[in-house]
């Protein structure tokens, strides 16, 4: 096995990818090249890394060894009592499951302490049932191939290896057990966000001195009416299904993106009505330290903002600000310098009072914005000009196919000037150039707000680029997870879905941490699927004298495994011990 980089040219600027490929002799004599593992783009320090873990397999591997076979018939002299003899002619292979994604789920799942967690909250009942256990199977479910509780019940898992890596059966999937464990679930909900605060510490040294935050929803297939106070509502929804009932979720997560906790409200909750009780129920449990709320423009209000000023201690904030503000403050702003942050950003500071304005201008963020732009107005000029040649019966319809030219290309009609006759239908149209200038030297632009308190202006700009964290856990939790849409129909059952998937992000976020630092260039879902290949298989033997021998056995991990185990520093279990029982023909 190798590293293989390959080359490629985005904005002018030279990226580096690099992948682990393993070549393979095929027919032929040929050698073709497998590819093993994509890395992505790696810093210097990283690849050396890689190239000696490389070396390290490939001189640690085993050579090969020339066994002999003998024919049954020669046995050993010992008695005959310590002899199973095997019919090898019969031997039968039965029920291969998913072993590896399961496995590595549990090593994630032990590694934040919630084994011990939820042993303790969830005992069992007097019938003995391990809701621990249930719970431990809906959150490797909804880490790796998330569905209903049904589909778990009916058919994962009975492929899947949770029976043997958690010493039950299939006890831990009967359906009613399954939504009974949701009914026990948000009763622990603080004191979870409590322990994995502590986890977070302890693992990867987290700080919790900048708080994200930021709101979205989730629909249901569902239809009203429902009863009083369901949160289940209609409202602006984030998932283009303003057809749908929704609740809106609240997450605050870290800059390393380790999540703390999360609020469910109706589904028609203003954004600007929910800052102030999360900041409440914030240091209701965490204490009034002083911490920065990095969030988007349209979630504090000025009063609230007001609010946190006047805090003690003072509650400080980073949030983005309508452009209206930066038409206010251009001016001011015009003669300061820029002061280069990063390679291809620039910022611009202003004090007012107790709170500083930032100037942000992307290099990138210019071409992409002006591209988008380009496009849209050649696509609303080129339309305008189609309908200017068209001889329509009546105006209504050229209103209607105007209104569909602005509805298509929006940022565009801001820059064109439609003229229409008193009568009849036709019209003119030209461009705003005095608009057009504005736009083009505020792109890639976009100004910031803070209240100061003292701390440094400079790292104000790389508090809100981390806001992306927040919109990642949504990606993951809305399509890796699929968090959505909503099944459940009693509001406890409903939170409780939300509540295992939180806790299922908390497990794909840790894998994700942990390859930041031992594999860097891998994701999550990528690893998750290279260990869910990894099978489990029941090897059945039958004897001379009615009984059978069963082998329980993961099958050996191949190449890209042992990397990955090496790299994350994971050592395989030892295979389960071999059983013999009676075949069912003989005891019948």
């Amino acid at each position: 096995m190798f590293l293989r980089s390959t080359t490629r040219t985005k904005n002018g600027k030279a990226h580096e990818y690099f992948s682990i490929v393993e070549n393979k002799r095929v027919a032929g004599g040929r050698v073709v090249q497998r590819h093993v593992l994509y890395l992505g783009e790696i810093n210097t320090r990283q690849e050396e890394a890689w190239r000696k873990t490389i070396e390290i397999f490939e001189e640690g591997r085993p050579r090969p060894q020339t066994i002999a076979l003998f024919p049954a018939e020669r046995v050993p002299p010992v008695a005959e009592e310590q002899i199973v003899r095997i019919r090898l002619d019969q031997l039968q292979l039965r029920r291969p499951r998913q072993w590896g994604g399961c496995w590595l789920a549990g090593e994630l799942y032990e590694q934040l302490g919630l084994d011990r967690f939820w042993a303790e909250r969830l005992p069992p009942n007097r019938k003995g049932t391990p809701w621990d256990l249930v719970l431990r199977t809906l959150v490797t479910y909804r880490l790796l191939a998330p569905g209903s509780e049904w589909r778990l019940h009916r058919h994962w898992f009975e492929h899947s290896a949770m029976a043997d890596l958690l010493g039950a059966d299939f006890g831990l999937a009967e359906i009613h057990k399954l939504y009974e464990c949701l009914d026990l679930l948000l009763a622990h909900k603080r004191a979870l966000f409590d322990h994995l605060t502590q986890r977070w510490k302890d693992l990867f040294n987290a700080r919790y001195d900048v708080l994200l935050y930021d709101l979205t929803s989730t629909y249901f297939e569902s239809d009203p009416p429902f009863p009083e106070g369901d949160k289940r509502k209609f409202g602006h929804s984030r998932d283009k299904r303003s057809d749908c009932v929704q609740v809106v979720i609240a997450l605050i997560v870290t800059p390393e993106g380790f999540p703390l906790a999360y609020e469910v409200m109706a589904g028609n909750t203003s954004d600007k009505k929910t800052l102030d009780e999360f900041v409440r129920a914030i240091q209701d449990q965490y204490g009034k330290a002083e911490r920065i709320w990095v969030m988007d423009r349209g979630i504090p209000t000025e009063k609230t903002l007001a609010a946190m000023r006047a805090a003690d201690p003072p509650i400080r904030y980073l949030v983005g600000t309508p452009r209206g503000r930066l038409s206010r403050l251009e001016g001011q702003l015009l003669g300061r310098p820029w002061q280069e942050v990063r390679e291809g950003i620039e910022v611009k500071f202003l004090e007012q009072g107790q709170e500083v304005y930032v100037l942000a201008r992307s290099r990138d963020r210019v071409g992409k914005e002006r591209s988008m732009r380009r496009r849209q107005l050649k696509r609303l000029w080129r339309r305008l000009g189609e309908l200017q040649g068209m001889k329509l019966a009546r105006r209504e319809q050229l209103w209607m196919k105007l209104g569909a030219a602005r509805q298509q290309a929006p940022a565009a009609w801001r820059l064109v000037e439609v003229k229409l006759a008193r009568q009849g239908t036709r019209f003119t149209y030209s461009l705003r150039k005095a608009k057009l200038r504005e736009v083009r030297r505020r792109e890639g632009h976009y100004l910031l707000r803070a209240h100061r308190c003292g701390e440094e202006p400079e790292p104000l700009w790389q508090f809100y680029i981390q806001l992306t964290h927040v919109e990642e856990a949504f990606k993951n939790l809305k399509g890796d997870l699929a968090l959505r849409p909503i099944f459940h129909q009693r509001q406890s059952r409903i939170e409780a879905h939300i509540f295992v998937a939180f806790l299922a992000y908390c497990l794909h976020v840790t894998l994700q941490r942990r390859l930041r630092d031992l594999a860097p260039g891998l994701t999550p879902r990528s690893v998750l699927e290279k260990f869910s290949a990894m099978q489990m298989i029941d090897v059945h033997l039958p004897t001379t004298d009615g009984r059978e021998v069963i082998l329980t056995r993961y099958t050996q991990p191949e190449a890209d495994h042992e990397l990955l185990l090496r790299q994350l520093k994971l050592q395989l279990p030892e295979q389960p011990p071999p059983k013999i029982r009676a075949l069912k023909s003989a005891a019948a």
